[in-house]
């Protein structure tokens, strides 16, 4: 049994890890589409949105990610144990 001072770190299972996953995949994707896709600028007054929202996606996302590895969640390691 571990002692009651120990903690460990939520690892994957971090919210932050799977959001910044998550909008890092949506980022890839609009980045992509905006890239090769038809841009269809003439809706948007000019401008790429889907390489904009791309980007921004792609950069939220890493900042998730970072935030999540830089200051992880201390878990207690007896956290998933039955009390049974």
């Amino acid at each position: 049994m571990a002692s009651p001072g120990r903690t460990r770190t939520a690892g994957l299972f971090d919210i932050r890890t799977i959001i910044g996953g998550l909008l890092g995949v949506y980022g890839v994707l609009l980045t992509l589409m905006g890239l090769f896709g038809d841009a269809e600028e003439e809706k948007t007054g000019g401008i790429n949105a889907n390489l904009w929202a791309g980007l921004v996606l792609l950069v939220v996302g890493v900042a998730f990610v970072a935030w999540a590895r830089l200051r992880p969640v201390q878990v207690p390691a007896d956290a998933g144990a039955d009390d049974a």
